[in-house]
């Protein structure tokens, strides 16, 4: 082999060389994806069915709870009842300056062996309830012997909490109502439900009043009388759309002057609230209110239910309700569609009349509800079940 072609041999050999370390460097990368890998996720999905109509947990209609759509109830309240403490709080200021001023001057109209001892007004809330000179403006701070009294203790017994619902059943049938029903005395009056071919329309005013002329337009057109449970501070809101519905025949019970958790409530309370709120509608409309009652958020217990009764009152629940508290999805036609699919004898309908979409249906619904063959009534004429 010559030394050119020797020279030739290794510049080869070395070429070989360096090509291969090359190759076992590339060799030792990852090679490049084409596809850019997708995440993973060890935890899947958990599928949820959508309750259906037949279900246990869908066919539970629970009342609208306490701190629902009523915000604005609430607020009004509160309002009311700052006013009220308000206005007692200057004018218990102004009975001590006269009082400071006059309590060594003897009151000469009366006899003087009467002149020395104290007065017998003392603010407090009688077994009646009816205040006394200087009672509590406000329904919340009942006074008994110049005492606030604290709410009794709930939970237990006749006292025991309880909550209006019912059951749905298929479309025509009477839905199934609580068990504690079924525990009601004679000395606890109460309707959830009539009898025949009539419904009756209540509507609560718990919260906002809404378009009022468009409710009671709906109902003049279609000449249904309606049954409505306005809350006292509506009532002094807007007395002329009270004396409004009792021109146009409808029916206006009690539904208390603060729309308040009676639970809550001690007895002295409660019975303001109701008195108060007979004696606020005789002096809007001139008229006795009708002797029918409703709790607020149907929230009650069998001992307020038995004291409502004995106060001359009989008690309304109800057998259709919607969740109008809040926005309907699928706007008017979520209302009409409630109401037509619970659609039984002696139903008792509860409506809310601060939820616009109620007020938008109700025309559609009076005319379906006759073309069904039933007839609206008022309260005063029901005939509930034996």
């Amino acid at each position: 082999m010559n030394n050119k072609t020797k020279a030739t041999w290794m510049l080869a050999a070395a070429l070989s060389l360096m090509l291969a370390a090359c190759g076992n460097e590339r060799a030792a990368e990852p090679p490049a994806p084409t596809e850019s890998p997708k995440p993973t996720d060890s935890k899947k999905p958990v599928e949820t069915k959508k309750p259906t109509e037949s279900s246990g947990d869908s066919s539970v209609v629970p009342a609208p709870p306490v701190t629902s759509a009523n915000s604005e109830s609430a607020k009004d309240a509160k309002t009311e009842k700052e006013k009220e403490a308000k206005a007692k709080e200057t004018k218990e200021t102004k009975e001590t300056k006269e009082t400071k001023t006059t309590k060594d001057k003897p009151n000469m109209s009366e006899p003087a062996d009467k002149q020395s001892q104290p007065s017998g007004a003392t603010g407090a809330v009688s077994d009646n309830g009816k205040a006394g000179v200087s009672g509590p403006k406000n329904p919340a701070a009942a006074v008994t012997d110049g005492k606030t009294k604290e709410p009794p203790a709930t939970g237990t017994g006749d006292r025991k909490a309880l909550s209006w619902y019912y059951m749905k059943k298929p479309k025509g049938q009477v839905p199934n109502f609580p068990a504690e029903t079924k525990s009601f005395t004679k000395d606890m009056k109460a309707l959830w439900v009539g009898t025949g071919k009539k419904v009756y329309l209540t509507i609560d005013t718990g919260g906002p009043l809404g378009d009022i002329d468009t409710l009671v337009k709906s109902l003049k057109d279609n000449k249904v009388k309606a049954n409505f449970f306005i809350a006292g501070y509506n009532v002094k809101k807007n007395p002329d759309f009270i004396r409004t519905l009792v021109a146009d025949g409808h029916l206006i019970a009690n539904h208390t002057m603060t729309h308040t958790d009676m639970n809550t409530q001690t007895d002295e309370q409660v019975r303001k609230e109701i008195e108060d709120y007979a004696k606020l509608y005789k002096d809007v409309t001139g008229k006795d209110i009708q002797p029918y009652f409703r709790f607020p958020y149907g929230r009650y217990n069998t001992h307020l239910l038995k004291m409502v009764s004995d106060m001359g009152y009989t008690s309304v629940f109800w057998s259709t309700a919607m969740r109008d508290w809040e926005p309907r999805k699928n706007g008017a036609e979520d209302p009409y569609n409630d109401i037509m699919n619970n659609l039984h004898d002696g139903n008792i309908i509860l409506m809310h009349q601060g939820s616009p979409e109620n007020i938008q249906a109700l025309d559609k619904i009076i005319k379906a509800v006759k073309k069904a063959g039933y007839e609206f009534a008022l309260l005063s004429d029901i005939e509930p079940p034996k």
